[in-house]
C-alpha cells in the first residue's frame, strides 16, 4: 500500500519542491494552498491519484474542509509536512502593525494547531505517523527585525514538544530547521544574497528521503533537515 502526506503550503518554494520526490518515490501527495492556479497545474502534473485543494490555513473551517477531503480521497496521513507559514516584513518590533503580527501568528501558529487538530485524532486511532510542523534557525536563534516571525517559530519548538507528550507514543510530532534557502521568503530578508545559498529543488533531493524515514523513535525531537 502507498503511503501517503499532507503538504500545507505547496504551491511554492520547500512545499513545491517536496510535492515532486515524494510523488517519484510513490507516495500519494494531498497539498494545499491559497495560489488555486498553482494547485491547478499540480493538479493536472500529478493527476487524480493525489489531492490539491485550496486551502488558508489561517482559516480553521478551510483546514477542516481540507483535512476531510484528503483523508477522503488519500486516506490518513503516514506523514504530515506543516510548512506553511509568512513572515512580516523587516522592521523593527514596535513599527510591525498588529495587523502583520496577527496575520504572521494566525497561519504559523494557528495554522498549524489546526492541522494538527483535523488530523491526528484520525493518526492516532490508525496508531502511527509522523507529523513534522516546520521551524527555522529562527526558531532556536533570533535576528533583528523578524521578531513577530521568530516569536512563531519559538512557539511551534514549544507546541511540537508539547504536543509530543500528549500522543501516548502512537504518532511522532516534530520541529524540524529546514535550513537556509533561497525561497522568496528569504529573498524578502536577504535581497540577492539569498542567491548565496542552495534552491528549494537541491533542498528536496536531500531533505525528502530524511522526512520519509522519520518513525516514532523521534517524537518530540528537535531536528535539523540535512
Amino acid at each position: 500500500m502507498k503511503k501517503t502526506v499532507f503538504i500545507t503550503g505547496c504551491s511554492r518554494g520547500l512545499g513545491r519542491a517536496a510535492v515532486g520526490r515524494f510523488v517519484a518515490a510513490g507516495w500519494k501527495v494531498t497539498g494545499c494552498a491559497r495560489d488555486e492556479a498553482a494547485l491547478k497545474e499540480l493538479q493536472e502534473v500529478h493527476g487524480p491519484e493525489h489531492h490539491f485543494a485550496r486551502c488558508d490555513v489561517s482559516s480553521d473551517g478551510d483546514v477542516k474542509a481540507f483535512c476531510e477531503g484528503g483523508i477522503a480521497k488519500v486516506g490518513v496521513p503516514d506523514l504530515v509536512l506543516n510548512n506553511a507559514a509568512i513572515i512580516n516584513a523587516s522592521a523593527p518590533m514596535w513599527e510591525v502593525s498588529a495587523e502583520e503580527f496577527g496575520r504572521v501568528i494566525d497561519v504559523n501558529i494557528k495554522g498549524v494547531a489546526s492541522v494538527m487538530r483535523h488530523l491526528m485524532p484520525s493518526m492516532l486511532d490508525q496508531g502511527g505517523g509522523v507529523v513534522v510542523n516546520f521551524s527555522s534557525g529562527w526558531g532556536r536563534s533570533t535576528s533583528p527585525e523578524v521578531a513577530p516571525y521568530c516569536a512563531t517559530k519559538f512557539a511551534i519548538e514549544g507546541l511540537s514538544q508539547a504536543a509530543a507528550q500528549e500522543t501516548g507514543g502512537k504518532v511522532a510530532v516534530v520541529a524540524l530547521n529546514p535550513g537556509i534557502i533561497d525561497t522568496e521568503m528569504l529573498r524578502s530578508c536577504f535581497g540577492s544574497g539569498a542567491a548565496d545559498f542552495g534552491d528549494a529543488e537541491a533542498w528536496a533531493q536531500r531533505a525528502v528521503p530524511f522526512l520519509m524515514g522519520l518513525n516514532l523513535s523521534d517524537n518530540g525531537k528537535s531536528l535539523t533537515a540535512p
